[in-house]
């Protein structure tokens, strides 16, 4: 079954309904706010990197506004321990049973905020469930449910108090981004508004979680050409075989790929991927997957550049994409 260009053009209008709502919080960032939307429906994670003050939460919050269903926030600090974020199993005297208690985990989108202050084995309680959509505890499998999203921020500039994230727990974020300071008119605007202390609060739900579950199904009517697979394939390969990394684009970095674009694609109204929509999610998708070796990035390299020499050395297909 291939999408028809009536649900491309459906998929299109909503995608760009639900940018505009969160929009109206997080002013003049656009591209940000589409590729935490195409996350989102893409079923995957989303890492936002980013200086103290440039709207982290902000973002998180008017996504989780937007969407009507379960939403929470668990503040990551160095004393949070697994247990608080996935839940426990208590017994209940009463009924001589053991019983789970579910954690802020179980929800449709998850706010992990400044997740690099909690501990490895802290973090490592997300591994599975980002992965899989489940959570294991004493032996007994729960499934998150669908949709289920993580946004996790975290501020690169503050060392003191934080924990590093392990590549396999960044190789689990489909994206990672950053939002940045916004241009003079949007400064203004937000001024303007300075009243407004959360401008997310304001927003109306405008999508339920079953209708996001909805968008995600279409993901695999959205047709991607055989040479685009091939060109995915070798763009993930040379990253590593570049001599300035020591860990390249993984199969699940490739996947995650592939997800993205087909998203991007309807959201442009296509029923098909084309080689642009591979790059304009490279470094977002990529870049954070890479290890560079650490001499390489003494020396001036980094995960972004490394993007950019692959895209440009690897041809792109040429001919017009073909609908199957």
């Amino acid at each position: 079954m291939t999408l028809t260009q009536e649900q491309a053009t459906w998929f299109s209008q909503t995608f760009s309904q639900l940018a505009q709502n969160i929009g109206q919080a997080v002013l003049g960032k656009q591209e940000v706010i589409r590729l935490v939307l195409t996350a989102l429906v893409a079923e995957g994670h989303v890492l936002l990197e980013d200086a103290p003050g440039t709207g982290k939460t902000q973002l998180a919050k008017a996504l989780a506004a937007t969407v009507q269903g379960s939403h929470a926030r668990i503040q990551f600090t160095p004393d949070l321990l697994p247990s608080d974020v996935t839940g426990i199993t208590i017994y209940d005297q009463q009924q001589h049973r053991f019983e789970f208690h579910k954690g802020p985990i179980f929800a449709s989108i998850v706010l992990a905020d400044e997740i690099n202050r909690a501990s490895p084995k802290t973090q490592s309680a997300l591994l599975e469930v980002m992965e899989e959509g489940r959570i294991t505890v004493d032996g007994t499998s729960h499934e998150a449910g669908r949709p289920f999203m993580v946004i996790a921020t975290q501020n690169p500039i503050e060392q003191a108090g934080t924990y590093k994230l392990p590549e396999a727990q960044l190789d689990r974020f489909l994206i990672k981004t950053s939002i940045g300071y916004p241009d003079l008119a949007a400064a203004a605007e937000v001024l303007r508004g300075s009243h407004t202390k959360n401008r997310a609060a304001a927003l109306q739900p405008m999508i339920t979680t079953s209708a996001v579950t909805d968008l995600s199904d279409l993901l695999a009517t959205v047709h991607v050409d055989d040479a685009l697979l091939h060109y995915v394939a070798q763009l993930a390969e040379e990253t590593r075989r570049d001599p300035n990394t020591r860990l390249g684009v993984s199969v699940r970095g490739a996947v995650a790929m592939m997800r993205a674009a087909k998203i991007w694609a309807a959201a442009e109204g296509r029923t098909y991927v084309i080689p642009d929509d591979i790059k304009a999610l490279a470094g977002p998708v990529w870049a954070h997957r890479i290890v560079m070796d650490p001499d390489a990035e003494f020396s001036g390299a980094s995960a972004e550049g490394v993007v950019a020499r692959v895209l440009a050395d690897v041809a792109a297909p040429q001919s017009r994409v073909s609908v199957a």
